[in-house]
C-alpha cells in the first residue's frame, strides 16, 4: 500500500561544480564535475523516501522528451512508483541549470515546463486514505495549482484522513500571501526554509514568522535554518531549535527536500516530533556532503548511523 503521495514539482537538474565566475564572451571555463539529477519538491522526496524503504507514489507531469525519460527511469531505479506520472505531449520536462559555488550556494536558471500544466484533476484520489501522507511539493511554481486549487486539494486530502505536508519553491513575489494563504489551515506540517518563510510573511524575525503562520492555521511549522539546524513549533506551543550536524558542505541543492523525506519517514515509523525532525536533519546533512539532490543518502540504516555518530554544531543564541 502506498504510504506517501508526493504531488507537485518534478524537475531534472544539471549541476556544475565548482563555479566561480562566468567566462567573458565565448571563452571556456573548466569545471571538475557536471551531474544530472532528479530534483523538485515532489520528485526529490519521492527518490529519498524510496531510498529509505517507503512505498511512495510520485505524482506530477513530465514532458515527452529525453529529460522526462531520465527523470522517470531514475525514480524507477530507486524504487519510487512512477505509474501516476502524466506525460505532457506539448511541454518539456521542467529543468534547472545550477552552478554550484565552492561554499555550496548556487544561482539557478529554470524552465517551468510541464509543471505549469499540473492541475487538481491530476491528483490520484484513489490513493488518498487514512494514515497516508499527502505531500504538496512546489507551492509557487505550479500555476495550475497555486491559489484556490491548492486549498481545495489539501482540504480534501485531510477530509479523506491523510496527513498533509507542504514545502515551497519560491522567490520573493507580491502575491505570495494571497496564493498560499487559503491553504495554510489545511497543512499539518509546513517545511519551508527560513528565507522563503520570511519572503512570505514579510519579516526576517523568526518569532514573527512563526506567529503569522500559526495565526493562519498551520498545524506545525518546521523551518529549516541551514547551518543553524531546524525550528519546530507546533501551533500554540513554544519553538524548539534542533542543532545542525557538523559537516563539510559541498552543495546545498536538495537539502530541504531531504529534510522533508527524513521527517516524513520518521512520522511513518511513529517517531515523536523531535526524533522525526532529527532524521530529517540527518538526511539534509548527508545530501549536502556531495553534489546534487541524489547525494549522500543510501538507506535508513546508514542515515541512523550518521545521526548517532556525527557531532552537532552549537545552537546560536
Amino acid at each position: 500500500m502506498v504510504q506517501v503521495i508526493s504531488f507537485g514539482a518534478h524537475i531534472a537538474d544539471v549541476l556544475g561544480w565548482p563555479f566561480t565566475e562566468v567566462p567573458a564572451g565565448q571563452q571556456l571555463a573548466f569545471l571538475q564535475r557536471i551531474k544530472f539529477t532528479v530534483a523538485g519538491t515532489a520528485a526529490a522526496p519521492s527518490m529519498n523516501l524510496a531510498k529509505l524503504g517507503h512505498d511512495v507514489a510520485s505524482v506530477g507531469r513530465i514532458g515527452d522528451d529525453s529529460i522526462g525519460h531520465f527523470l522517470r527511469t531514475t525514480l524507477d531505479r530507486y524504487g519510487a512508483d512512477t505509474s501516476r506520472l502524466i506525460v505532457d505531449p506539448e511541454l518539456q520536462t521542467s529543468s534547472s541549470q545550477l552552478l554550484i559555488r565552492p561554499d555550496g550556494s548556487r544561482p539557478a536558471l529554470h524552465v517551468i515546463g510541464a509543471n505549469a500544466a499540473l492541475t487538481e484533476n491530476d491528483v490520484c484520489w484513489d490513493l488518498v486514505k487514512p494514515g497516508v501522507i499527502f505531500h504538496m511539493g512546489g507551492a509557487f511554481v505550479l500555476p495550475g495549482i497555486d491559489g484556490p486549487p491548492m486549498a481545495r486539494i489539501l482540504a480534501k486530502a485531510k477530509e479523506l484522513g491523510a496527513v498533509t505536508t507542504c514545502d515551497f519553491l519560491m522567490s520573493p513575489r507580491p502575491d505570495a500571501q494571497e496564493l498560499i494563504g487559503p491553504s495554510l489551515r489545511h497543512i499539518d506540517y509546513l517545511m519551508p526554509n527560513i528565507e522563503e518563510a520570511g519572503w512570505l510573511v514579510g519579516s526576517e524575525d523568526r518569532a514573527e514568522i512563526i506567529k503569522w503562520l500559526h495565526g493562519m492555521g498551520v498545524g506545525c511549522t518546521m523551518l529549516t535554518l541551514g547551518g543553524d539546524g531546524v525550528s519546530i513549533a507546533p501551533n500554540g506551543e513554544p519553538e524548539t531549535v534542533l542543532p545542525a550536524f557538523a559537516i563539510d558542505v559541498v552543495d546545498t541543492t536538495g537539502c530541504g527536500d531531504a529534510f522533508t523525506s527524513g521527517f516524513i519517514s520518521g512520522l511513518l515509523h511513529g517517531l515523536g516530533l523531535a526524533d522525526a525532525a532529527e532524521r530529517g536533519l540527518a538526511c539534509g546533512s548527508l545530501v549536502a556532503t556531495d553534489l546534487g539532490s541524489d547525494a549522500g543518502i543510501v538507506n535508513l540504516e546508514q542515515v541512523e548511523e550518521f545521526r548517532n555518530a556525527t557531532p552537532r554544531l552549537p545552537i546560536k543564541s
